[in-house]
């Protein structure tokens, strides 16, 4: 992490909160104000990881009981009918957070997730998806979804965003080309070439199909959106209740697996 990269505030969260980037017609980030370094390093969300795959094992030995009041079925999350996890079978509580690179509100949450997914014990499993909605959401789609394959997603998770909302040196309108944000991703050691090739690729592709389907059956229709194990749509107040939310849900999956 250089010193080019500035922290996204959490200080604009109670605002940001209240708004989501909404599919597939939200404003283009260039359109919005763009975030802006806090003044201080409270909270230090630079300091989270932002691998966004699983939550390391070693990150907590034991769940945390959640706080707060228990949540409520269609005041603070929606049941989804017949829902599945993304990668079900693998014995752990899935927390999904559909997000996008050009939503502010998700550069605003980045840190908060981040932070929140270090503290997670080894029986959640954290899993980011980047929403194709179209338009200005599909390009860095596929940007995070090739950086993931290629092994460069957690070094430049953090930098997209601050590319795009703090730098403004990443496009969004026009839409970038591949060659484009291969350059941006060569700075954190993918070759541009191989990296604008994957993107084009079939995998990618496949990868971007998967990630749709599971948005859409789950209801999913802004940024950023949590899913907990494919069976509940978190609606939350605010970043931090969203969060507090869950907590709940995912501490009452773990009561149903016995855990």
């Amino acid at each position: 992490m250089t010193s080019r990269l500035s922290l996204l505030p959490v200080a604009l969260t109670a605002l940001l909160a209240l708004s989501a980037c909404s599919s597939p017609q939200a404003p283009a980030p260039a359109e919005t104000a763009a975030p802006t370094a806090p003044a201080t390093t409270e909270a230090a969300p630079a300091a989270a990881p932002t691998t966004t795959t699983e939550a390391a094992p070693a990150a907590a030995a034991a769940a945390t009981p959640p706080s707060g009041p228990a949540p409520v079925a269609g005041t603070d999350y929606v049941e989804i009918a017949g829902g599945q996890p993304y990668e079900p079978g693998n014995g752990k509580i899935e927390v999904v957070e559909v997000f996008g690179y050009t939503c502010p509100h998700c550069a605003t949450f980045d840190p908060l997730i981040q932070a929140w997914k270090t503290k997670q014990p080894a029986d959640v499993k954290f899993v980011a998806l980047a929403a194709p909605f179209g338009g200005y959401w599909e390009p860095y789609a596929k940007a995070f979804y090739t950086a993931q394959a290629m092994g460069v997603l957690d070094q430049s998770h953090a930098a997209m965003f601050n590319a795009i909302h703090v730098e403004r040196s990443m496009p969004v309108q026009p839409l970038p080309t591949n060659d484009q944000i291969a350059g941006f991703y060569a700075q954190y050691g993918a070759d541009p070439k191989q990296f604008a090739s994957t993107m084009a690729s079939f995998a990618i592709a496949a990868k971007m199909k998967r990630a749709g389907q599971f948005i859409t059956r789950s209801g999913v229709d802004s940024t950023p959106n949590l899913v907990v194990n494919g069976k509940y749509k978190v609606i939350g107040k605010n970043f931090e209740d969203t969060l507090r939310i869950t907590d709940h849900l995912v501490a009452q999956e773990r009561a149903k697996a016995g855990g």
